[in-house]
Order: structure tokens, then C-alpha cells, then sequence
């Protein structure tokens, strides 16, 4: 991969991002944070950013790494620097970096957004809100708030499941 790459440059080590994003909300700007594993990239995950962008000034994702990837055999299909640099190819993400933990808890903490982004699921999904428990307590003890888009919702282990586990 070249490093030397517009999209490349977007991506920062997690101390890296805290300082640039520090300095921006500082400045005024309202920072904005989505996670996930996004391993391959579909429209859901696209409107997703765009739809989380809009909430603020800049957008930053973070990467699940990919020892703590948990989508079944053979993922993630990407790891997680060329998952970063995907991400962050895309027009409405500002930054990207690779988590170090196995939740988004300690970069909440670390990254300290004014509102973190999830995708609608984990709203109305009971499974999911369960999973997201810890972030709420960490968006609460950062004094940011939560948010949800409410764009259509794909799967990637479904996409992949139905379109290619079938021979």
C-alpha cells in the first residue's frame, strides 16, 4: 500500500488522532465518532458515515482490530490497516484509526467525541443495545452524547452468507 496516499495520510495511530481531534474541539469543531469492524465496505456502511458526518464537523472511525474481529471463520477479509484506509478513502471521514482494545471503551475515553454514532440496530435491536451498554457508560462519562442514523441497514456476514456461502 502507498503510504504516500491522500486516503493513507487520513488514517492516525489512536494518540495521534486524540491529539488532532483535541485540537479541533478546541477550536470549535463538533467531532463525531463511529466503530465497528466494516471488514467489507456496502452502501449501508456508506450512508452510515454519511448520515453520522452530518451531525457534526468531523467525522472520526475507529477500526476494530482484527484479533478481536468476531464475524465467524475467515474474517475479518481484510485486516485491519487496509479496513482504516478504506474507510477513510471515503469523501465524509475525516480520520480513521485502528482501535488497540477489544471495544470501543477505552477510545471513547481516549478520543473524548461529542457524540458517538451507531447504526439504528443497536436502538431497536435488544441483542445489540445489550452489546452497547459499556459505550453509553463511557459516551456518559466523556460527556458526549449517543446517536443512531436511521439509514438502511445491511450486514455484511448476511451479504456474504447469502450471496457467496451458497455453491
Amino acid at each position: 500500500m502507498d503510504e504516500g496516499n491522500r486516503w493513507t495520510r487520513k488514517v492516525l495511530a489512536l494518540e495521534e488522532l486524540a491529539s488532532e481531534l483535541a485540537r479541533l474541539k478546541a477550536a470549535g469543531r463538533r467531532i463525531v465518532l463511529c466503530h465497528g469492524c466494516f471488514d467489507l465496505m456496502h452502501p449501508g456502511h456508506i450512508m452510515h458515515f454519511q448520515a453520522a458526518r452530518d451531525m457534526g464537523d468531523v467525522l472520526a472511525v475507529t477500526i476494530t482490530p482484527d484479533e478481536f474481529v468476531n464475524k465467524g471463520p475467515g474474517r475479518p477479509v481484510f485486516e485491519a490497516r487496509l479496513r482504516a484506509a478504506s474507510v477513510a478513502a471515503l469523501e465524509c471521514v475525516d480520520f480513521a484509526a485502528v482501535n488497540r482494545w477489544p471495544d470501543p471503551v477505552e477510545t471513547i475515553k481516549l478520543l473524548r467525541p461529542d457524540i458517538y454514532v451507531k447504526g439504528q440496530e443497536y436502538e431497536t435491536d435488544a441483542r445489540k443495545r445489550a452489546e452497547l451498554e459499556k459505550d453509553l457508560e463511557a459516551v456518559a462519562a466523556v460527556g458526549a452524547r449517543m446517536a443512531f442514523t436511521r439509514e438502511k441497514v445491511y450486514s455484511s456476514t448476511k451479504l456474504i452468507g447469502e450471496h457467496y456461502g451458497k455453491k
